[in-house]
Order: structure tokens, then C-alpha cells, then sequence
């Protein structure tokens, strides 16, 4: 078991940014496949699942921590709300309740499930665990996992809608490709049959789908056979999200070796700037696409498909034809966090600290794409 540094809970490393909010309660310990060559989230841990006791005494730990900080906002006296002055508070006295406040100060709403395929866990098991946790928290109203496709496939929809009724609303699957070279090729350890079947199998019982797409996944030679077959992967499940992320070449991620080999090519922004736009034109969805990550050089493409399917296309158009010095001061600015989306560029202020950045960059004889790499494999 891993130490709770602490802590009266266990924590997993990652969650999906569209589950900032969300209380993280981990009922599996890492990733039950853990081999694709793209992925450093879990690389060198071992997969165990947790008890539903252990889960239960997690929940119980979070309901203790809830019922002390209602405690402690009466006596100071803000009547039992959760507020940034009782945040600064706890922070300094208690810091250890401090996940669970921040939760209740925004809402106290979702519940995210940990770690990487929530649905490894028998279904009885795991219909025990979410009516247990609304039991102790009766005002949730949305929970959520990650899940692995093949898994998904592997349930009945019977076994699906129930764990539905018992409150699991979403599901967030890393698709990242349809293309089955690729798949085979990234070691994803699934088909894209596979991934339509468990798809659609999550749909019909009833629940929320949030499918994962990898932009750059082909390199430069795929990438025309990665977006054409993700989109068709995409158009046979027609998820009610599609999430958009970017490769990005991490320390320790076993595609690094094959980088090195020259047997795959990384993906330049241009590329995936274009393979958005194919993505965009092949799909024949009704999903609203968000780009919702760091490492994304269009933030702004986020709209609900088809009926923003035109304006989408126009942001990927307007930087593919910007000249090459605005799109490489818009790429180092949205990088350095100067820049949200294009129309950033145009605060003459902010443009010139990215100019300052970039000759800065040339004085030292550093190039800026490699910066930019060396930068990014910070980050998850």
C-alpha cells in the first residue's frame, strides 16, 4: 500500500482537468495495463486494487473531515460555509483537511474516482462503494472515473446501468486513436472495434462519455491515417465529449526510445494544427469538442459539433495562416502562458514580452523548438 503522507485518505496522481472540482477518492491503485508507450502516469508502479472497506474508511475520512470543518466555520463564525477566509485558515492550522475544503468551497458537488480504470472493479463491488458514498454525501450529483475501453466492452450493459443507477454518471476514455496500426504500434493493448464496442456500450446504459483523442499520435508519416480513422472511430460511438490532448515526449515514456531510434517522427505544431482541422471536417458527431489542456496550442476550440463545426475551423485557419514569426511568437506564448488564444496577440504589451523571450532565446543560441520540447516533457 502506498503512505497516505499524513493524511487520513489515499491519492492518485492525475485526474482530468474538467474534474478540477471534483473530490479525488481512489478505489484502485494505478493502471491495470500500464504499457503504452506514450504514457509516464503510472510507468514503474504496480496495479492493486483496494478493498471496499478501505475504499469505505476513505469515504468516512473525507465525511470526518467535512463534518470538522462545518465545526470550525460555526466557531469562527461563518455559519457553516466554506469560504477563502476559513481556506487561509485551515491551511496554516490543518492542512490535511484542506483538499476536502477546497472541494466544499467549489460546491461540493463531483466526485472523481481514481485511478486509471475505475471500471476494473467488480461491478457489485463497485455499485457497494457508490451507494455508500451517497449515503455519506447525499448532495453529489455527478461522480466520474477514467476507464479503459476494452474494459467497457468486456461489461453487459445490464452491469453498466446498474452501476449507473447507483450513481456513476460519466466515463472518461482515452480513445487517443482508431487507427489500428497505431494502436497496435503504442502498445494501447485494444482494437479500434474494441473501442467503438465498449463506447456504445457505455452509451446505451445510460451514462455520460468523454472519449480522449491524442493529437500527434501518428508523428508526421501517420498522422493523415491516425485523425481519418479516429474520426470514423469517433462517428460509429458519438460520445457526448471529445476531449482533445497533444503527445508530448516526458522523461521515462518508452516512445523516447524510438525517437532516438528514428523510427518515430514527432509531430510539429503545424501538424497538429492540421490534424485538428481534418478531425474537424470528417467529423459527423453531435459531441461538444473542448481543448482543454496545457499542452493544447488551440485552447479556444471548444464548441458543440456540428453547428460550431465553421467557427472551430476558422481559429485553426487563422493561425495556420499567420506568417512563420507570429505563429512561432503565438506558439512560445501560449507555451510560457502569455496566451490563451489568438486574439491574446494582439496586446502589444504581451507580444512584446514574448519578442523579448524569443531573441532572448537566439542570444543564447537555444533553439526555440527545443526549448519548447525540453519545457513540455515537464509536464502531464
Amino acid at each position: 500500500m502506498e503512505a497516505k503522507e499524513n493524511v487520513p485518505f489515499e491519492q492518485g496522481p492525475i485526474r482530468p482537468p474538467s474534474e478540477a472540482e471534483s473530490l479525488l477518492i481512489r478505489i484502485n491503485r494505478n493502471c491495470p495495463w500500464n504499457r503504452c508507450l506514450f504514457c509516464p502516469a503510472y510507468k514503474g508502479k504496480k496495479f492493486s486494487r483496494r478493498t471496499v472497506e478501505e475504499i469505505k474508511e476513505d469515504i468516512l475520512a473525507f465525511k470526518e473531515a467535512e463534518q470538522k470543518l462545518k465545526r470550525l466555520s460555526f466557531n469562527y463564525g461563518y455559519g457553516g460555509a466554506v469560504g477563502a477566509e476559513l481556506l487561509e485558515l485551515i491551511y496554516q492550522q490543518d492542512p490535511e483537511l484542506i483538499q476536502v475544503g477546497l472541494w466544499l468551497y467549489r460546491g461540493g458537488k463531483n466526485v472523481f474516482l481514481q485511478d486509471a480504470d475505475g471500471l476494473a472493479m467488480a461491478a457489485d463491488k463497485l455499485v457497494a462503494i457508490l451507494y455508500f458514498l451517497k449515503e455519506q454525501f447525499p448532495t453529489v450529483e455527478r461522480i466520474t472515473t477514467y476507464a479503459r475501453a476494452k474494459t467497457a466492452a468486456k461489461r453487459t450493459v445490464e452491469q453498466l446501468t446498474t452501476i449507473r443507477e447507483a450513481g456513476l454518471t460519466r466515463v472518461h476514455i482515452g480513445m487517443e486513436t482508431g487507427n489500428d496500426a497505431l494502436l497496435a504500434y503504442m502498445c494501447k493493448g485494444v482494437t479500434a472495434a474494441e473501442q467503438i464496442e465498449g463506447g456504445k456500450k457505455i452509451k446505451e446504459a445510460g451514462l455520460s462519455l468523454s472519449e480522449y483523442v491524442l493529437l500527434g499520435l501518428g508523428g508526421r508519416d501517420a498522422w493523415q491515417e491516425h485523425i481519418m480513422d479516429t474520426a470514423a472511430a469517433l462517428n460509429a460511438v458519438d460520445p457526448h465529449f471529445i476531449r482533445l490532448r497533444t503527445l508530448a515526449l516526458r522523461h521515462k515514456i518508452p516512445l523516447l526510445d524510438h525517437v532516438e531510434k528514428g523510427t518515430f517522427i514527432p509531430q510539429e505544431d503545424e501538424g497538429t494544427a492540421r490534424e485538428v482541422k481534418l478531425l474537424l471536417e470528417n467529423l459527423t458527431v453531435h459531441s461538444y469538442i473542448v481543448s482543454d489542456h496545457f499542452l493544447n496550442l488551440l485552447e479556444e476550440i471548444e464548441g458543440q459539433l456540428p453547428q460550431d463545426r465553421l467557427r472551430l475551423l476558422d481559429v485553426v485557419n487563422r493561425y495556420l495562416e499567420m506568417s512563420p514569426e507570429r505563429r512561432a511568437n503565438y506558439r512560445l506564448g501560449r507555451r510560457l502562458g502569455y496566451y490563451r488564444k489568438l486574439l491574446d496577440m494582439e496586446d502589444r504589451n504581451r507580444f512584446s514580452q514574448v519578442e523579448e523571450v524569443r531573441h532572448n532565446l537566439q542570444k543564447q543560441g537555444e533553439d526555440q523548438e527545443q526549448f519548447l520540447a525540453k519545457y513540455l516533457a515537464r509536464y502531464v
